[in-house]
């Protein structure tokens, strides 16, 4: 045994063994635990480190000679217990390492046993020492794609193909290796990215009533693949068949993006487990309330705040960070509850924190996709307000303003006007690109786009909380009826709304993002919160794709072209979502240049001219109960011939949606939109240079 090194932090393999480093600033003693069998009732080794030859300032370290990947440890710190001071130091509790990059469960996991009195040490889950080198990448790395040529799909591991009709074997259902399997499908549907909810190991029986955590966002480690997401119990075979799904995904030219909580843990408030950080630096990791160090400051509604801009704390996230992408080769990350990053270390909002600002400048994330879901449970709400150059945003009055305009609200025609446009009226300030903007519709958090236009009212009962859980603000407008019917004439309202909903999203300025299932109708039953809904309430049913075929389709051709390469000029190409960044907008009611900005107003149009380009696209929206006739503009002389329609929602498929050499001759000058649908009309202009005069203005209209 050797005295070790203090960096780096974790269990590293060095020639001859292993060194073992960790942080605890308050601790008197640390014993690093050594096991044979992950639910031994006592480690077969026990290295009590002397502070006076094992510790280097706050740093516990020492090298075991011939430990070797598969070794499986943990950690005990002693210490003082006066939570009034805010100490919580037991030393009957096993401890996991924070940097540890391998989790294993016992069978008899016992949450509990963290909680109460007593040792732990059979029910603990406990790190693996592994070695992340050993791997064949074939070259591969991050894949870089632009924003403005991201669509992004927003999907669960395990929910993915757990569902028996994913065609998936029974054996790899809900794992890293099923998912593999599905990336045809993904790559058919013509997705860039996949946005993966949490994959760092996490508790899954943190959630109340008897229920598990179907979600994940309650981690218990930040360097380590969810165990249970794959086909091979192993350690190193969990690291392996993750890398083998980020590689897979590469090799199909999709990228990787993790949703990761950086703003709690699992081992909640101040009844909660002793896991890993409680026990080894509570004051140091956690946001202490002020008046109470006993208790927790709570931003995230989960019990505890993780003290992100406290300066160990700072390098565990940039470190847990640089190492997914420089170890696992992933291409950005969803920061939860992002605004946590921008509280100090008493909870106060930071102009400048320094959390972000570090992982901002970090040379190793240069060029990663960095997005905030820009709010938090506590208050802070920084749509358009994020601190940052290069971060982009989950744009939640995108959702909720596109929801409350197509389901007839008065009053909500200018937001509308604005989300379609990149939300000026939120970015402008910080001369930002549309991209900024992560337009959404549906996520994991809320309705599921079926689910949006069948229920008005959440459906909460079956996680036993009386349906007091989960938001009240849905937007959703049943059509008719509330849950599931076999009436076509709501059905098909129903399927037109939802196409409505998908073309919006796919048209407007920024960047788009799709929840998993919404192209084949996948429902909650109006559940809401499916947080501990591990079953078929939230696997995706592939039955559906068959039954729903044509909801799929109309989502895979606004996919194909938006991103589609077309002609711009001689040796030039670019994308509908690129040429609409350049384009010139001008608006209109059911009256050519005469846009109706009224209280009660319930439809819009937006012709599109793309500059350099010969295309005109002209959007007629009718959110309103009763048909509507739009007048069309007059592009002027020169046009190869009149316009033509692309997409109407309400036309039965295949007419709903065709490829641009197909769209069909309109004629005369005006088009009659249906009621609660929208339309787009192209028109082929020829290549010269055309006038612009009276095209208007994107920032032309009533601030809303």
């Amino acid at each position: 045994m050797r005295q070790g090194e203090s960096f780096p932090l974790g269990a590293w393999l060095q020639r001859g063994g292993t060194n073992f480093s960790i942080f605890s600033k308050s601790a008197t003693l640390i014993e690093l635990l050594l096991f044979d069998r992950v639910d031994d009732t006592a480690p077969s080794t026990v290295i009590k480190l002397d502070p006076g030859k094992y510790r280097t300032y706050h740093y516990w370290h020492v090298c075991l000679p011939g430990v070797r990947t598969g070794q499986i440890y943990a950690y005990r710190a002693h210490g003082p217990f006066d939570p009034a001071k805010g100490f919580r130091f037991d030393p009957q509790k096993v401890l996991l390492d924070p940097y540890g990059r391998a989790v294993v469960v016992p069978p008899h996991y016992d949450k509990a046993a963290a909680s109460s009195p007593g040792d732990n040490t059979p029910y603990a889950m406990k790190n693996v020492v592994v070695d992340t080198r050993d791997y064949d990448w074939e070259g591969d790395s991050p894949l870089k794609h632009p924003f403005d040529r991201t669509i992004i799909y927003e999907m669960h591991v395990r929910g993915f193909t757990a569902h028996p009709s994913s065609g998936v074997s029974a054996k790899k259902r809900g794992t890293y290796a099923g998912l593999i399997e599905k990336i045809p499908y993904l790559k058919e549907l013509g997705i860039t990215a996949v946005e993966l909810m949490p994959v760092f190991q996490f508790d899954p029986f943190d959630a109340p009533l008897g229920h598990v955590n179907y979600w994940g966002y309650c981690p218990v480690g930040f360097f380590a693949p969810h165990a249970a997401y794959s086909s091979d119990p192993t350690p190193i075979g969990t690291l392996n068949e993750f890398r083998d799904m980020v590689k897979a995904l590469h090799r199909a030219d999709i990228e990787v993006i993790l949703d990761v909580v950086f703003n709690h843990t699992a081992e909640g408030d101040h009844t909660g487990p002793t896991l890993s950080l409680r026990g080894l630096e509570n004051g140091v990791y956690y946001t202490l309330d002020e008046t109470d160090k006993a208790r927790y400051a709570n931003y995230t509604g989960t019990g505890n705040t993780l003290n992100a801009n406290q300066p160990i704390v700072r390098r565990m996230i940039l470190d847990s960070l640089r190492y997914w992408v420089r170890e696992m080769h992933i291409d950005g990350f969803r920061f939860d509850l992002a605004s946590i990053l921008c509280r100090d270390e008493k909870g106060k909002p930071l102009e400048n924190p320094p959390v972000i600002w570090d992982i901002e400048s970090d040379p190793i994330l240069a060029g990663t996709k960095l997005i905030a879901e820009a709010w938090d449970a506590g208050g802070l709400y920084h749509v358009g307000t994020f601190v940052s150059d290069t971060w982009q945003e989950w744009n939640g009055r995108f959702r909720d303003d596109i929801r409350s305009f197509m389901r007839g609200d008065s009053g909500t025609v200018t937001s509308f006007a604005s989300r379609i446009l990149g939300s000026p009226d939120i970015y402008s300030h910080k001369e930002r690109e549309p991209e900024q903007s992560i337009n959404f519709v549906t996520c994991h958090d809320g309705f599921t786009l079926n689910d949006l236009v069948s229920y008005e009212k959440k459906h909460n009962e079956a996680n036993g909380e009386n349906n007091r859980d989960g938001s009240d603000d849905n937007r959703g407008w049943n059509c008719g009826v509330e849950g599931p019917t076999d009436d076509p004439a709501i059905e098909r309202l129903r399927n037109r709304q939802i196409k409505n909903f998908l073309a919006i999203n796919l048209l407007a300025l920024g960047t788009p993002m799709a929840l998993m299932g919404d192209e084949m109708r996948r429902t909650q039953r109006g559940n809401n919160n499916a947080y501990c809904q591990d079953n078929e309430l939230s696997w995706v049913d592939w039955t559906l794709l068959k039954k729903h075929r044509d909801i799929h389709r109309f989502l895979q051709r606004l996919v194909d072209h938006r991103l589609a390469q077309r002609p711009v000029t001689r040796g030039q190409s670019k994308s509908l979502s690129q040429l609409l960044l350049d384009a010139r907008f001008q608006w209109h009611g059911v009256k050519r240049n005469q846009p109706d900005w009224g209280y009660h107003s319930h439809s819009l149009a937006l012709t599109a001219h793309l500059r350099r380009g010969r295309v005109v696209l002209h959007l007629m929206v009718n959110a309103y109960w009763e048909p509507l006739e739009f007048e069309l503009p007059e592009i002027g002389q020169g046009a190869n011939d009149g316009w033509r329609r692309w997409i109407d929602t309400y036309l039965d498929p295949p007419r709903d949606i065709c490829d641009w050499s197909e769209a069909e001759q309109v004629e005369g000058s005006a088009y009659r939109v249906q009621d609660r649908s929208l339309a787009v009309l192209l028109q082929q202009l020829p290549a010269k240079r055309r006038s612009r005069k009276n095209q208007g203005s994107p920032l032309a209209m009533p601030k809303a």
